[in-house]
């Protein structure tokens, strides 16, 4: 698992690396450019555009959110990364911290239409997400939603075929998203698969 150094070196390639693997078709990121298109659109789609994106990266998707005028609230590990994004989106609200221990204090007393994580999240354990899912479901406006982007599937199964398709590129160090199991925590979840090794999976806030 890299670390914030990691990233940090990581970077400025970042982009490219995961272009390469999405235009391949291959794991991790195929099917990439369409989660961040789903998300995207849901986001737009909805009243509000006050957007919360956890583990932003380079702003790849939030910079087209803010281009359409939304206002943007961000935590990353990586001080590059937030450079990088900064640059992009100079008026977004962007904080370093790691989420794995929580969002940093200003972006809990925020209220937003949207929150957001794409290839992200998998460095929580399985308990953790939906844990930190469900801390972050009261920070939604009403009417407001979740969407998660990342190598996620619906079994397993799918998970377990996956892995043996990847041979010695799986990373044993990543835990993904499997929804049959993850919706046990969080009832009203769903999940919109993008390829065979990524999708997106949407969690609205419950009516009252």
């Amino acid at each position: 698992m890299l670390d914030h150094t990691g990233f940090d070196l990581w970077a400025d390639g970042y982009d490219k690396s995961v272009g390469l693997s999405d235009e391949s078709g291959t794991y991790p990121f195929a099917g990439y450019r369409k989660v961040l298109n789903r998300i995207y659109n849901g986001v737009l789609s909805g009243d509000g555009k006050t957007v919360l994106d956890i583990g932003f990266g380079t702003g790849t998707l939030t910079t087209k959110l803010y281009d359409r005028g939304c206002m943007i609230y961000g935590q990353d590990f990586s001080q590059r990364m937030i450079d990088l994004a900064k640059a992009k989106m100079p008026q977004a609200h962007l904080y370093q911290g790691d989420f794995s221990v929580g969002l940093v204090d200003a972006l809990k007393k925020q209220r937003y239409d949207a929150i957001i994580a794409t290839y992200s999240l998998h460095h929580l354990s399985d308990e953790d997400k939906a844990t930190f899912l469900k801390e972050l479901l009261p920070l939604l406006n009403d009417g407001g939603t979740i969407y998660i982007g990342d190598v996620a599937f619906q079994t397993r199964e799918e998970l377990n075929a996956c892995r043996r398709q990847a041979g010695d590129g799986w990373d044993d160090d990543e835990n993904y998203f499997v929804y049959d199991e993850l919706k046990t925590a969080l009832p009203q979840l769903n999940f919109e698969p993008c390829s065979y090794c990524a999708g997106v999976l949407i969690l609205p806030k419950p009516d009252k």
